[in-house]
């Protein structure tokens, strides 16, 4: 199991660097932005510059991944992220929704072998 949880970290870690990086670097071609209500999804984040926020957050979840210091730090900042991903695919643009599974699916994996770090959250308190 831990072969699949460090797999699974890197790979994680590599394609959260890889598509920050993208969100200041643009060395990916993006294609054409979708029509309608995703279109408008999409070109809030741009326009408003929030997206290098985003960006910022990727590149630095996705390298605490890949040097293996504070992971559950790292799956924290990742989180909201990947529901964003995966809310967008869901609700407004179906399409790449295949990578959206596979990097929620890697974060699950990645978050099994770290769930002691986040036992606490667990608890419920009166």
């Amino acid at each position: 199991m831990k072969i699949v949880v460090l797999i699974a970290r890197l790979f994680l870690g590599l394609i959260f660097v890889v598509f920050g990086l993208n969100g200041f670097l643009n060395f990916l071609k993006m294609g054409p932005m979708p029509t309608g209500l995703a279109g408008q999804f999409i070109g809030a984040p741009f326009l408003s510059h929030y997206y290098w926020v985003v960006a910022a957050l990727q590149v630095a979840g996705g390298a605490l991944l890949l040097v293996n210091r504070f992971v559950p730090l790292a799956l924290v900042l990742l989180g909201p992220v990947i529901v964003n991903i995966i809310c967008y695919h869901v609700f407004l643009n179906p399409s790449g929704a295949i990578l959206a599974v596979v990097v929620t699916v890697l974060w699950l994996i990645v978050f099994s072998g770290k769930r002691q770090y986040f036992s606490g959250i667990f608890v419920q308190r009166t």
